[in-house]
């Protein structure tokens, strides 16, 4: 393979690498580079490691569960926190992928993911005993609630993955948990993933099983029926999020969001993940990858994200 200049832009400037056939002097930049981006963020505690994949199979229709041993990621990781994998080494996907972390099983961390592009289809084909490099446990996940509010999940597709994550990690009776999907054939089903007794109410929007219609749906017959004081922790599609919070809003319900975002470092380098507050704040963006993925819903400046 002939060699190769590849230039990656940084913030403001961008940064040259020299490609070899054998990548060496990719890795070499990689490396130093992400080694200085950890030392910065050494206020959290995360990990740069080659990671083993434990299993990985599909449990719905493109959608895949995996499980990769880390050890040091397993104990540290948090719901609503989320890793960064590089799904194939070498220059071809470059960036690596963020995906939400589902749950901890002993020292295997668990995603679930849908292929919905190169760098998730090479991931579908990954097999036990494959090795992938992984940077996490990064970000900010969800707060536990106290006793006397009852929480509701609400999640819309993939973003199911960090509310199941939550859901297990509360362990409440009183939790209410519900799941949009757009058809049947997308429903996620927990018991091909080992999890018990937890049973989310489904809504899909073709009305091919559970609640015929959206999620938000759901949402309101439930909240016009509750007896207690509540928070709303959610995670899917912006337009999902945007109306989840805008319920919250208008009944004064407590609600924290983990917002779904393309990133290229997933460190706060790249500031390719900024978001919209709301104008009185002390900072007029944030970044999804350190300040969340999980946002107080009311600090956000809903009308332009």
């Amino acid at each position: 393979m002939p060699n190769k200049h590849v230039y990656i832009k940084c913030r403001h400037e961008y940064i040259h690498i020299f490609q070899t056939s054998d990548w060496i002097h990719k890795e070499k930049w990689y490396n130093m580079h992400l080694s200085k981006l950890l030392r910065l963020k050494d206020n959290k505690t995360m990990f740069e490691e080659s990671t083993e994949v434990v299993f990985n199979k599909e449990v719905a229709r493109n959608t895949f569960f995996m499980g990769f041993r880390s050890d040091s990621m397993a104990n540290e990781s948090r719901p609503g926190q989320f890793v960064m994998m590089q799904v194939r080494s070498g220059i071809e996907p470059l960036l690596r992928r963020p995906f939400s972390i589902c749950g901890v099983n002993g020292d295997v961390l668990l995603i679930l993911y849908r292929v919905v592009g190169q760098g998730t289809a090479i991931l579908s084909e990954k097999k036990s005993g494959d090795l992938l490099r992984v940077l996490g446990p990064l970000g900010r996940g969800f707060e536990s609630p106290g006793e006397a509010v009852q929480p509701i999940l609400v999640a819309g597709g993939m973003g199911i993955a960090p509310l199941i994550f939550l859901s297990l990690t509360l362990t409440r009776k009183d939790q209410q948990f519900l799941a949009g999907y757009g058809r049947s054939s997308e429903v996620v089903p927990l018991d091909q993933l080992g999890i018990r007794g937890l049973s989310p109410a489904i809504a899909t929007e073709d009305g091919s099983q559970g609640h015929h219609g959206r999620v938000t749906g759901l949402l309101e017959s439930f909240l016009s029926v509750k007896e207690k004081p509540s928070v709303i922790f959610t995670c899917g599609p912006l337009p999902m999020l945007k109306a989840v919070a805008r319920i919250a809003l208008d009944k004064n319900i407590p609600c924290r969001v983990s917002l779904e975002s393309h990133m290229a470092c997933g460190v706060g380098a790249c500031q390719g993940c900024a978001v919209k507050k709301v104008p009185d704040s002390n900072k007029p963006y944030a970044h999804v990858c350190q300040d969340g993925p999980v946002f107080d819903a009311k600090t956000l400046d809903w009308e332009v994200i």
